[in-house]
């Protein structure tokens, strides 16, 4: 990804604000997944063919990641090492989504495509914020 995508994205070419500004658009759209999922373990379960029981312990990981997220985000040099965290922690939960597809889940096919979808944005997350890493230096 080129300079100028990643400063069209963050609107600003500075890399430090890039990173925080993807760090906190991370934590932003995780929390608000985590929030729907503890809030609305049943129907969302139902919607998605996925236990209610894993939505919602997801749904309180995923607020604790978006917390420790944007505690990071609000740091005025987010630190390359905690970053990097983020970034394989991103990648991991892409790769185990897709996996839990084809492997273990037996979704509908709202759940088929939300998993795929969700894989695709974490994912998105982690190359937004390692090009900005990247740049940082």
């Amino acid at each position: 990804m080129s300079v100028t995508t990643l400063s069209g994205l963050a609107r600003t070419a500075e890399p430090l604000t890039m990173l925080r500004r993807f760090l906190a658009l991370d934590a932003v759209v995780t929390g608000v997944n985590g929030l729907a999922y503890v809030a609305a373990s049943g129907p969302l379960g139902r919607l998605l063919g996925v236990d209610r029981t894993l939505l919602l312990l997801l749904g309180a990981f995923l607020l604790a990641f978006a917390a420790a997220v944007g505690r990071l985000a609000t740091r005025r040099e987010p630190s390359a090492f905690l970053t990097r965290l983020v970034i394989e922690a991103n990648l991991v939960w892409a790769v185990a989504s897709i996996a839990a597809l084809a492997l273990w889940l037996t979704p509908t096919t709202a759940g088929a495509v939300w998993g795929l979808m969700q894989a695709a944005t974490v994912g998105g997350f982690a190359a937004l914020q390692f090009g900005a890493l990247r740049l940082r230096r």
